[in-house]
């Protein structure tokens, strides 16, 4: 997601989850499945934690077909004679486990424990890279390039498409093809079957608010309340938001420029910081800069690749990227490249992965055609001069070949409830976008860096949170939390 740091084995390092295609599970009376709690194996949960696993088919178009298992994880309310029921965290990524997320964060989430069994679960699109053929981490093509002209485009986006296909021939568990948010929201929706709950409140973040968006769509009627931390407005259009994205860069970067004019210490300090970084993205989009990395070989610098991968929004502790920021520019406008190689080459392999597009192409997060890529380019260069340009998820997904199972389209504002969102300098705009259109609603905007605050333990947003979910209160139209808070 633009607006933070890209991770280059995203959805890779997730640890292996069993994919197993398992018989049709035991059910209940009334034909609910049943989900058959037992002590969590491993894991540092707190006590009286328990895990289970529930059946849902592989493809709900076949509801009596092949299925697949997720993971789940039950964290009992601590006051349970004023239990109110269940909040089910849908976590991001795509591909990020949500019970490695809530052992990690259980002991910030005290609060929400007191009234709540939090109910914590590993979607289908985790641990990819060992229920998938491993040509499908294979890069499409040897990097993601912004195409000069529409012989380009559609040679990359055709490669990209032959990719997808050779991974989909060669995928034996079916899942392939199936990784789109509507899939995951049905099962999200078995699950609250399974749990015996009428209504269930969420707490979402980043991409996990895309299969979130596709459950208030689908099951309005079960959602008690829904609380949604740095995610996307995929109802908008991804286009839409990629420009969001541009306009919060652009903001973000002149807070560097501002920072790097008062520190001594920053390698582009007593310059014209962003003269100095406009000039070599514009060199290096005519003349790209050699680079070597250790873990991905040798490859090119384009203008691109540091307009993408290059810049930390996030100034990190004591300002450390900013500084490493500054110095790899310095570095690099005088030929040296190291510091930006493993980000920008790794990243440029990456997101032409089927295994990563599966994730997210279904979403309908593709260029619809070498015309809409052309126009939008024209205005993210408009929106931000530093950055703007295509969107590199957009490019990876102008190649998909399937079916668009999740097309951008509004939510069904009636029979909604109001919703608490949450962002940060990168990415409230993005969140507010979709929160603005349930009346009633409220964001909260955190003035400061980040991504995702219930997970990194921000008190003033959990205490938010904790609010809403246990009380349906919102905060007042314009509530900020300040670093500190």
């Amino acid at each position: 997601m633009r607006g933070r740091t890209r991770l280059v084995a995203a959805g890779l390092a997730t640890a292996a989850m069993t994919a197993g295609l398992v018989p049709a599970q035991a059910r209940a009376a009334g034909d609910r499945p049943v989900i058959e709690w037992t002590a969590c194996a491993e894991g540092g949960f707190p006590a009286g934690t328990r895990c289970g696993t529930l059946d849902v088919p592989l493809d709900w178009a076949h509801p009596d077909g092949r299925t697949t298992t997720l993971r789940i994880a039950r964290l009992p309310a601590t006051d349970p004679a004023r239990r109110i029921g269940s909040v089910l965290h849908i976590p991001g990524g795509p591909g990020n486990s949500g019970i490695e997320d809530i052992e990690q964060a259980a002991g910030d989430l005290a609060g929400i424990r007191e009234r709540f069994d939090l109910i914590a679960y590993d979607p289908r699109n985790t641990g990819l890279a060992a229920k998938l053929p491993e040509s499908c981490a294979q890069p499409a093509v040897p990097a993601l390039t912004e195409p000069r002209d529409r012989a380009e485009y559609d040679a990359q986006a055709a490669a990209i498409a032959a990719a997808i296909r050779g991974c989909r021939a060669e995928d034996r568990s079916g899942l392939y093809g199936r990784l789109d948010s509507v899939s995951v929201a049905r099962d999200t929706e078995a699950i609250r079957v399974a749990l015996g709950e009428p209504r269930l409140s969420f707490m979402t973040e980043s991409a996990g608010g895309v299969p979130a968006e596709a459950y208030l769509r689908l099951f309005p009627e079960r959602v008690r309340a829904m609380y949604l931390d740095g995610v996307v407005d995929q109802t908008a259009g991804w286009t839409n938001q990629s420009l969001l994205g541009y306009r919060d860069l652009q903001r973000i970067f002149g807070r560097f420029t501002a920072w790097c004019a008062q520190t001594a210490p920053c390698a582009l300090h007593g310059e014209d910081a962003g003269k100095v970084w406009r000039d070599l993205i514009a060199r290096a989009d005519r003349s790209p800069i050699p680079v070597t990395s250790e873990r991905f070989g040798r490859g090119k610098l384009t203008g691109s690749s540091l307009r993408w991968f290059g810049f930390a929004p996030d100034p990190g502790p004591g300002d450390s990227r900013w500084l490493a920021f500054a110095e790899a520019v310095d570095k690099a406008r005088h030929g040296d490249g190291s510091g930006f190689a493993d980000a920008a080459l790794g990243n440029a392999r990456v997101w032409t992965m089927p295994l990563i597009l599966g994730m997210t192409c279904a979403d309908d997060r593709g260029y619809h055609g070498y015309e809409e890529y052309v126009r939008v380019r024209r205005e993210a260069r408009r929106v931000s001069p530093n950055f703007g340009g295509a969107d590199p998820d957009a490019l990876g997904c102008a190649g998909w070949p399937l079916p668009i199972a999740n097309p951008s389209r509004p939510l069904p504002v009636r029979g909604l409830p109001p919703l608490l969102g949450a962002g940060t300098w990168g990415d409230f705009a993005w969140t507010d976008s979709l929160v603005r259109r349930v009346p009633g609603s409220a964001t909260v905007r955190y003035h400061g860096p980040g991504h995702v605050l219930y997970l990194s333990g921000n008190r003033c947003a959990i205490g938010h949170a904790t609010r809403y979910l246990t009380d349906l209160t919102l905060p007042p139209p314009g509530t900020v939390c300040l670093p500190g808070d």
